[in-house]
């Protein structure tokens, strides 16, 4: 727990992500990301040097998923938890028929969580991207795009006034899958037609077959994003990549 806090804490102090009075609400999906970044920030709380409000906010998109485990976690942090109902499934997959889903699911969830923030009064969203999602990504844009490019570490959206942080850049999936098994943490089902199916799915097995000959693969890419570097990605403190670890 103390190490990972430190790399949240450390990306956090890398980007400036958190200010003093700042209200942060945490994307949780139900997904091990989420669910982790949530209690990161719930225990980063307790000694950082700014003082921060935290909410929990999931979109419920209306695939009949349970999310009571969620609500319990937020209780024993004592972080306010919202569950907000839509009908976004439905829309995507039973009225429109997508054959291409995942942008339109992304850009319906996003408004509604922006929405959600908005009648909370909180400034930021936190959400649950970490080290491989940000190597993932790189290589989606270069791969099927044609071009270099990542989201960033920090996204001031000019529309809503909300600026979005992703506080483990700094930490390994594989890190996240082990603090939350060993922790016990609830982890709700992915009911999504199209989970594991993806454009993603794939650069994550090309990944991971690369990484078989080129061991440094990942740390390469993630170094170059930030020596580049990508817009927003130069870090302001001291980087030290993150270690591989179990």
């Amino acid at each position: 727990m103390q190490r990972m806090i430190g790399l949240v804490r450390r990306c956090t102090d890398d980007y400036n992500m958190i200010k003093e009075g700042d209200r942060i609400g945490v994307g949780v999906s139900g997904g091990k990301d989420s669910v982790a970044l949530l209690v990161f920030l719930a225990e980063l709380r307790k000694y950082y040097p700014h003082s921060f409000h935290l909410e929990a906010i999931t979109i419920d998109m209306g695939l009949s998923m349970d999310y009571s485990e969620i609500a319990e976690l937020c209780r024993r942090l004592g972080v306010p938890f919202s569950l907000i109902k839509t009908e976004i499934a439905p829309i995507i997959f039973d009225y429109r028929k997508e054959k291409n889903p995942c942008s339109m699911c992304a850009k319906m969830r996003r408004g509604a969580l922006n929405q959600a923030l908005l009648d909370r009064n909180l400034n930021k969203l936190a959400l649950g991207h970490h080290y491989d999602d940000a190597v993932e990504t790189f290589m989606m844009s270069l791969l099927f795009e044609g071009r270099i490019n990542c989201f960033q570490p920090v996204t001031d959206l000019d529309r809503t006034g909300i600026i979005q942080i992703r506080p483990m850049l700094y930490i390994h999936e594989k890190t996240i899958d082990g603090f939350v098994s060993r922790m016990q943490l609830p982890v709700i089902e992915n009911r999504c037609p199209v989970d594991k199916v993806t454009k993603r799915t794939e650069i994550k097995e090309l990944l991971f077959n690369l990484s078989a000959t080129y061991p440094d693969l990942k740390e390469r890419i993630f170094g170059a994003m930030q020596r580049l570097p990508l817009p927003e990605w130069a870090p302001q403190g001291r980087y030290k990549r993150p270690k591989d670890e179990q």
